[in-house]
């Protein structure tokens, strides 16, 4: 077992890991290790929403776990919530690579979870709160790799919906909108919410860098 916790702000979340072990044979994969993702809400049982998350949080471990190493085993990642004021995802994002990491379990690379609000006049605010988040006109948590900076999952919630980010250079979007008058002007406010996600998450390399380098540091 493998336990790390990250505070950024005043939004808190407790990460463990169990496994590689045993899977039981209703779970067990012949070709790699099973991954399960368990979200637990403050307080109260886990709901629609914690749902969702954990879906979206086992994709984007499964994106990086070599899992094809550990081939009938079970891989156990639960994230504990201990404080929410805001950007719940991204936090959980980064505790859970945290997790993978100080497990010392095989990665193809690491990543990382940024949220960005996108405000009425168009600002885009990054690690927003939560009344900021109330606030904005869209709220968008993006997965990143720390390989190429590749997006790995993208989710958003408020008045625009995103259906797919490209691989192309310069992570242009595709989005469920034309490319007319105001639609145009989203679409490039959120390229532009991408591109501020995707240089926060060098920020947040660093930090994971700093993180291991203090804990096994003979010092």
């Amino acid at each position: 077992r493998d336990l790390s916790s990250l505070s950024p702000g005043d939004t808190s979340v407790l990460a463990g890991l169990y496994g590689p072990a045993e899977a039981k044979i209703s779970k067990e994969l012949p070709d790699r290790a099973a991954l399960e993702v368990l979200l637990r809400p403050k307080v109260g049982l886990p709901g629609v929403l914690e749902r969702s998350r954990e879906q979206l949080l086992r994709q984007t471990c499964e994106a990086v776990v070599l899992g094809v190493l550990h081939p009938r085993t079970a891989i156990s990642l639960v994230l504990q919530v201990l404080s929410d004021a805001g950007s719940l995802l991204s936090c959980c994002l980064n505790a859970a690579c945290m997790a993978l990491l100080d497990a010392g379990l095989p990665l193809a690379a690491l990543f990382c979870g940024v949220t960005c609000a996108l405000q009425p006049d168009g600002t885009i605010l990054l690690d927003p709160t939560a009344r900021q988040e109330q606030e904005s006109r869209a709220i968008l948590t993006f997965a990143i790799a720390s390989s190429d900076r590749k997006v790995l999952m993208a989710t958003t919630k408020g008045s625009c919906s995103v259906e797919e980010v490209s691989d192309s250079p310069g992570g242009v979007w595709g989005v469920g909108f034309t490319h007319r008058g105001p639609h145009r002007t989203l679409l490039v406010q959120m390229q532009q919410c991408l591109a501020a996600a995707q240089r926060a998450a060098d920020t947040i390399f660093q930090f994971y860098r700093d993180s291991v380098r203090r804990r096994y540091s003979k010092s």
